[in-house]
């Protein structure tokens, strides 16, 4: 009896122990290799974790879209295997791993064709190919979709040749030549626009091969007699880098089908479209656009535009490849990755003391504004203050007076842009607004007849293009934009939105200059001298995100 009453305590006390032990993390990757022999992920794979001696039921995890999964397990053995076998290219692959787990490291478990059984695909028929599945699109060719950005819209395209060939679709990207391409956060390179056909909506970009030489490129089928058959009611899956987003997938379903494009009910998020549709197989079958109906569009429906309509267009693009100059393949700036913290900006916005007018200057055609993320934030809170809400998650001041919303959240094609508060100075160049001498002769004339007539005001140049220079370095920026500001149905001015870098400008240049051009007079710039006091409160403004 004692002695079952010790056995008893010591395995109490073991298992105690043995529960307090500390977890460690098994990081799981299952990757499966093409016929180029490229690893590719193997998303929504179930598998089965057992502890060794077997003392409970396996625990059941399913890989994400990369094909990772990490589970926390005590310190001991265990045995890691598939559920069900995976099928991809005629082959057959499941795993049974054993894996060691000590107490405070954690540890890895890459499941390969390597560490795999592997059969011909015949002995288990009944098991789904791999490539069949729409979770596996993402990761295959998301590294093959890339975010584009002109000075006016941002888009989505797609590699399809490793020369370095960029099929996105012509609405999205408009009349421009300037396309800068970014194929990851922390690489974007400039583009030529080799072809562009507005009636078939297909536009080919061209970048250096070599920034995308480890991407796959996804096969047009222009060599095949006939491409996939699309019918009504087929679902078809869209991939897109959307603005300040991951690459991301949507699917939608068939509603029309004509002889040149498609109608489906895809809910594209902003800058999704120009991106590649797949069918559920993984046949590439057209390239995401825009509607012009505006019926369509309120009802949700996307266009896109058949593949073999491209197809032309690519080989007009391959033919002047070798007459034009290889693009260069310089890497351009990109947007910190790291945000502004939100405290911060709250902490300066408050010491603003409710002033939160740009910082400005002027010349004889423009008005500029240096615009900080201190600012925009602070103008939000405070239009939200006059819903009555509070962004930063305080309550509204019974008493408090509706604010005033500024026009510094009015930022036009690129207000969704901005509404992020992307960590960044901005630099908006907007025309000024004259009256010409022979109107104020007229108003003067009409003033001694007893007739006042308010001043008649016209812009006196469009923004073309802007140079900055930090002491004697021009600065590359982030983005040039554009804004577009509608004078009637038929007419419109153009202001510049510039995109900098948080630690671009400040009292490290020197002095700083701006070289301003007008669409009057695009080649002749009028250069001015920002005010140290300027680049001090830009400077001040960024203190918190350089010093977190």
């Amino acid at each position: 009896m004692l002695r079952a009453l010790l056995v008893a305590t010591l395995c109490f006390i073991s298992s105690r122990a043995a529960s307090g032990q500390e977890l460690s993390v098994l990081h799981i990757k299952v990757v499966v290799v093409d016929a180029e022999r490229k690893a590719t992920p193997v998303p929504r794979h179930r598998l089965l974790v057992s502890d060794n001696p077997t003392s409970a039921p396996p625990r059941e995890i399913v890989t994400a879209l990369d094909g990772t999964a990490n589970v926390r397990l005590r310190p001991g053995n265990y045995t890691v295997e598939s559920d069900q076998p995976v099928v991809f290219h005629g082959r057959v692959y499941q795993w049974t791993q054993m894996v060691d787990i000590v107490a405070g490291r954690d540890a890895v478990l890459e499941l390969t064709a390597d560490n795999a059984e592997v059969e011909p695909a015949t002995v288990a028929p009944s098991a789904a190919p791999l490539e069949t599945d729409p979770a596996f699109l993402l990761p295959q060719w998301q590294d093959s979709v890339v975010a584009l950005w002109t000075p006016r819209t941002h888009a989505s395209g797609f590699l399809i040749d490793a020369k370095g060939l960029i099929a996105t679709n012509q609405r999205v990207i408009g009349t421009t030549t300037s396309v800068e391409v970014q194929l990851s956060p922390d690489v974007k390179v400039a583009a030529s626009v080799l072809a562009a056909d507005p009636v078939r909506d297909v536009a080919v970009l061209w970048i250096d091969p070599r920034v995308v030489a480890s991407s796959r490129p996804v096969p047009l089928g222009c060599a095949e007699a006939a491409t996939p058959p699309v019918v009504d009611g087929q679902k078809l899956f869209a991939i897109g880098a959307p603005l300040r987003e991951q690459k991301g997938i949507t699917s939608g379903t068939v509603s029309r089908v004509e002889p040149h494009a498609i109608l489906s009910d895809f809910w594209l998020t902003s800058g999704s479209a120009g991106g590649p549709v797949f069918t559920a197989g993984g046949s590439v079958v057209g390239i995401t656009s825009i509607v012009d109906d505006k019926n369509e569009s309120r009802r949700g429906a996307s266009r896109v535009v058949r593949i073999d309509q491209a197809c032309d267009i690519v080989a007009s693009a391959e033919k002047k490849m070798k007459d034009a100059a290889p693009p260069d393949g310089t890497h351009l700036p990109v947007e910190p990755a790291r945000p502004f913290p939100v405290s911060a900006l709250k902490d300066a916005a408050e010491r603003r003391a409710g002033s939160l007018s740009p910082y400005q200057m002027s010349s004889s055609d423009f008005d500029v504004a240096f615009i900080t993320p201190v600012l925009i934030s602070g103008a939000q809170h405070q239009a939200e203050q006059a819903r009555g809400r509070d962004r930063w998650g305080g309550p509204r001041p019974p008493n408090a007076e509706p604010a005033v919303v500024r026009p510094l959240m009015d930022f036009g094609n690129w207000s969704e842009y901005v509404a992020d508060v992307p960590p960044v100075l901005l630099i908006r160049v907007t025309p000024r607004l004259v009256e010409g001498f022979w109107t104020t002769v007229a108003r003067g004339a009409a003033r001694t007849q007893g007739v006042a007539l308010p001043p008649i005001k016209h812009f006196r140049s469009g923004f073309s293009w802007m140079r900055v220079l930090c002491g004697d370095t021009e600065v590359t920026p982030i983005h040039p934009f554009k804004l577009e500001q509608r004078v009637s149905e038929s007419d419109a001015i153009y202001e510049g939105l510039y995109v900098f870098e948080p630690g671009a400008l400040g009292p490290h240049c020197g002095p700083v200059k701006l070289v301003l051009y007008s669409e009057k007079e695009p080649t002749k710039g009028d250069t001015r001298l920002v005010d140290p006091k300027i680049l001090q409160q830009i400077w001040q403004d960024f203190a918190p995100y350089r010093d977190p």
